[in-house]
């Protein structure tokens, strides 16, 4: 596994969310996945899925600063800053928020495993 595959695999997940791509994330999300919000609520696959299906989340803004990436064999952790800015079930989105995602290698395709993310004052 390579640096440049997985800023790749970042960038490819990225725009699945700001284009609210379900076919491109459902690819991508492991079947398995969890997810903490910074709510502490725990969150699988099926729920993201059914938010962007929804129409519940709208991206304005995503992007991402301070990426760093560590391989451990075929598997890699990113964290990375992100600013947001839109809303989610009529709720404001606005703030800056520190990911951390689990991709792992299965055959030839990357797939988020696990992740988290809290909001940063």
């Amino acid at each position: 596994m390579k640096t440049e595959a997985i800023v790749n695999a970042e960038i490819e997940l990225l725009t699945a969310i700001k284009k609210a791509d379900v076919s491109a994330l459902d690819k991508i999300l492991h079947d398995d996945l969890l997810f903490n919000l910074p709510d502490g609520q725990t969150i699988t696959k099926e729920f993201d899925l059914n938010v962007y299906r929804s129409g519940k989340m709208k991206i304005d803004t995503f992007e991402a600063s301070d990426q760093i990436i560590n391989i451990i064999d075929d598997t890699a952790v990113v964290a990375v800053t992100v600013l947001l800015k839109g809303n989610y079930d009529h709720n404001p989105l606005d703030g800056v928020f520190k990911y951390i995602r689990v991709w792992k290698q299965f055959g030839e395709s990357l797939k988020v495993i696990a992740g988290s993310c809290v909001e940063l004052k």
